[in-house]
């Protein structure tokens, strides 16, 4: 799924995040959304979400699909 696109993102879902700090590296981060922070319906480099531990990127790969 697209992690491009918001309405794809559902919180509890398990995803892949790049933090701020990694964006070069491109580093990702796995966890589950708590809540999504952008609210526009599509973000060209990904959704902005927290997740549960409190860490905020943007979603590249969504890894549950339900």
């Amino acid at each position: 799924m697209d992690g491009t696109v918001r309405a794809n993102i559902k919180p509890g879902m398990l995803v892949n995040i790049v933090l701020k700090k990694d964006q070069r590296s491109g580093t990702l981060t796995e966890g589950i959304v708590k809540r999504l922070l952008t609210s526009a319906p599509k973000h060209h480099r990904g959704i902005k979400v927290m997740l549960d531990d409190g860490q905020v990127g943007r979603v590249q790969d969504i890894l549950d699909e339900d």
